[in-house]
């Protein structure tokens, strides 16, 4: 037959922690009157980003589709129009499902000319799962918006923080 004091003092552990939250200071966030600050190395909503000349960035290579593990990214290529001779193929759609992304990252890695990043955006609210769906306008209007930090520039700034 068991002891009765080990669940016992199971029992005194567990209210002992409870009291001790209990009379803790509390914190309440006042969330959409004053936003959490953000981590610089948060991803949230992904961007498009724009040439010098104000055009889309992408060359429509399908490397941030096929390297996307979710099976979130779509892409649908055309050729490019007269007068654009830096490219061959630009992306007629290109779609991000925040659905189904997993927020990795791996589409940055993986494009060749920068032109998809993820930013600091966090996505917004919706109630329905088509408002998700980002597609070309979407990603091009936060084009202006600043991408997150990536892992390895965070990570190289807490180095050279921390040595020097």
């Amino acid at each position: 037959m068991p002891s009765i004091t080990e669940p016992a003092a199971a029992l005194v552990k567990g209210f002992g922690i409870t009291l001790k939250h209990l009379f803790s200071r509390k914190f309440t966030s006042q969330y959409p009157e004053k936003p959490h600050p953000i981590a610089p190395k948060f991803r949230g909503e992904h961007k498009l980003n724009k040439d010098g000349e104000g055009r889309v960035k992408c060359v429509a290579c399908f490397l941030c589709e096929t390297n996307c593990p979710a099976y979130a990214i779509r892409i649908k290529s055309a050729p490019a129009p007269d007068g654009w001779q830096d490219r061959e193929r630009y992306p007629a759609e290109f779609e991000v499902d925040l659905l189904k992304c997993i927020f990795c990252g791996y589409c940055e890695e993986a494009c060749p000319v920068d032109a998809i990043a993820l930013t600091n955006k966090i996505p917004e609210v919706e109630t329905s799962r088509e408002a998700f769906i980002l597609n070309k306008e979407k990603l091009l209007a936060n084009a202006d918006l600043p991408a997150a930090t990536s892992a390895e520039k965070y990570l190289d700034d807490i180095l050279k923080k921390w040595k020097g």
